[in-house]
């Protein structure tokens, strides 16, 4: 019995490689490259892609493969779609195929690998590099094996008897996940697997050595074919760029800088201008790509309303105002996390994603405030490029130039007088019908409101509404 089921082995080993060469003759190949980080992008390029292929009626689709790996449950749909494909797919192993590329390029009909290439370190890990609870990893390790599973066939030796072959051995794949798994002769407890091109060829996780696509389709015995590579589109090369974290964290700086510089300088219009075209560039490709949906922006809009409200409408610095830096700030954090999912199971990955979000947002925050301080400064400064636009002759005292009337002003300290402005805080009053240049005592002042003045402090009056009492005109 054990002979009988040895040479069936042997004999559906051979099945298995004739199977995954493909039919020999001609063929519409389409290609498609996964070279980045596995990410929304990428599962977006995917749908394209198969899309595509059923489109011009491909018979074959290659993945180029380079990849250090990223999300793991963008990586599981992209193996459940390559899974349930009914186009052949191969996948060609142009370096790497690490972490998330690993459980990619499992659920592939063959595997090729370049000289020098690996596969396989699909430990879970978060942002940092750590790995995450166990809870995760034996996600990690079910799918991995379930992976490899997928290629086996059942094989019935006698009625009471039924062997399970596998294309690629599950045990292999739960190895590349689960350092305690131990296999003897090819891994030990305590080490994660990663497997070079030639003992993936070994140990059947890889159907050969190739250097590139074509000798890939030769080797599967394709020999007359015709290539149709994916292309992206002008639009998706822009929506990348403005993906990118450092690019995001710029526009960031942009959004904070310009509301800044626009409450410095009020009606100037260039910094909210700048602002507000940043703001759209943050937030569009996000959207475009499906991963900030409409609430964040939504919230991002509201911060900016409560914001302007407290700094033009409400005396002070209150609940208004903390409430509208709060929705700012989770707006574009939530916007750039590439998926929230409120599961219980994968809460950690969301806390891990919202922090390292978060994490950009405050930092490109901080750089904005800090850099607006400067450049406000040379800007205002003589040794800046709008220098000249400020006072820099030196006008003394002892020459006739005085700021103000020190005399006058004073006298009319105790006075009531009426607001000719708003002041917010700073404004113009009339007193005794005469215009001085005043500053609310506290918070902000309408125009109209009646007035008295409270104290002088180097030429500036400060000024508080009368409420219910009598002062001298």
């Amino acid at each position: 019995m054990r002979l009988i089921k040895l040479l069936t082995i042997l004999l559906f080993a051979t099945v298995f490689h004739h199977e995954s060469r493909g039919d020999e003759g001609t063929g519409t190949v389409y290609v498609f490259d996964i070279k980045r980080m596995i990410a929304n992008p990428i599962w977006r390029t995917t749908q394209k892609a198969f899309e595509e292929a059923e489109e011009v009626g491909a018979d074959y689709i290659v993945v180029h493969m380079n990849t250090y790996g990223g999300q793991v449950d963008i990586a599981d749909s992209i193996r459940t779609k390559i899974l349930n494909s009914d186009i052949p797919v191969f996948v060609f192993i142009d370096n790497q195929a690490i972490s998330a590329g690993a459980l990619i390029s499992i659920a592939a009909d063959s595997i090729y690998m370049r000289p020098g290439a690996s596969i396989g370190a699909a430990t879970v890990v978060d942002g940092v590099g750590q790995e995450v609870p166990d809870k995760y990893q034996s996600f990690m390790r079910s799918v991995m094996r379930s992976t490899a599973e997928a290629h086996g066939k059942k094989i019935r030796i006698t009625d009471e008897d039924t062997l399970m072959v596998w294309h690629r051995d599950p045990n292999i794949a739960q190895a590349m996940v689960d350092p305690r798994v131990y296999i003897e002769g090819i891994t030990d407890t305590g080490e994660v697997l990663t497997l070079t091109t030639g003992e993936a060829i070994r140990y059947g996780f890889c159907e050969g050595e190739a250097l590139s696509i074509s000798e890939l389709l030769e080797k599967a015995g394709i020999r007359d074919y015709t290539i149709v590579r994916y292309t992206p589109t002008t639009l998706e090369n822009v929506i990348l760029f403005f993906l990118n974290p450092i690019v995001s964290g710029l526009l960031i700086i942009l959004i904070v800088g310009g509301i800044y510089f626009e409450l410095q300088s009020p009606g100037v219009g260039f910094p909210i201008m700048a602002a507000i075209a940043a703001a759209i560039l943050y937030f569009a490709p996000l959207y475009l790509e499906g991963i900030a949906s409409n609430w964040p922006i939504v919230l991002f809009v509201a911060g900016i309303i409560l914001l302007a409200i407290e700094l033009f409408a409400i005396p002070g610095f209150g609940v208004s105002g903390v409430a509208g830096i709060v929705a700012i700030i989770t707006g574009l954090t939530i916007s750039m996390a590439d998926k929230i999912t409120w599961n219980t199971d994968r809460i950690d990955t969301g806390i891990t994603e919202m922090f390292m979000a978060l994490s950009i947002v405050l930092s490109s925050m901080i750089v904005a405030f800090i850099g607006s301080l400067w450049l406000t400064r040379r800007l205002l400064g003589p040794s800046s490029i709008l220098g000249t636009l400020t006072l820099q002759t030196i006008q003394e005292t002892d020459k006739g130039y005085i700021s103000f009337d020190k005399g006058r002003q004073s006298s009319v300290v105790g006075m009531v007088g009426t607001a000719h402005t708003s002041l917010r805080p700073s404004g113009k009053v009339i007193i005794d019908n005469q215009i001085y240049d005043a500053k609310a005592e506290y918070g902000f002042i309408d125009k109209g409101s009646d007035i008295k003045v409270r104290r002088e402090e180097t030429g500036q009056l400060y000024v508080d509404v009368v409420r219910g009492e009598q002062g001298k005109k």
